[in-house]
């Protein structure tokens, strides 16, 4: 992939950016778009509150269970 230098007043604009943006010209053509990298270190990861003794009982609970196939197939039925 080729690597484009920016100078230091338009990646200064870019760092503030938390959100994806179109980069134009002066004539508002589309030129690409810039996603900014986020920083996950700050993110707390979220977990179902079900304990292993839940999802055991769940199994042996003897419940029709369905696939995601089954399930798109009903939805579509709708």
């Amino acid at each position: 992939m080729t690597r484009v230098t920016l100078d230091a007043a338009l990646a200064s604009k870019l760092m503030e950016l938390h959100f994806p943006v179109e980069l134009c010209d002066a004539s508002g053509r589309v030129l690409g778009r810039f996603i900014p990298m986020i920083d996950l270190s700050e993110w707390e990861e979220i977990t179902p509150a079900v304990s292993d003794e839940e999802l055991d009982r769940l199994a042996k609970s003897g419940e029709k269970r369905y696939t995601t196939a089954e399930v798109l197939a009903y939805l579509e039925k709708l």
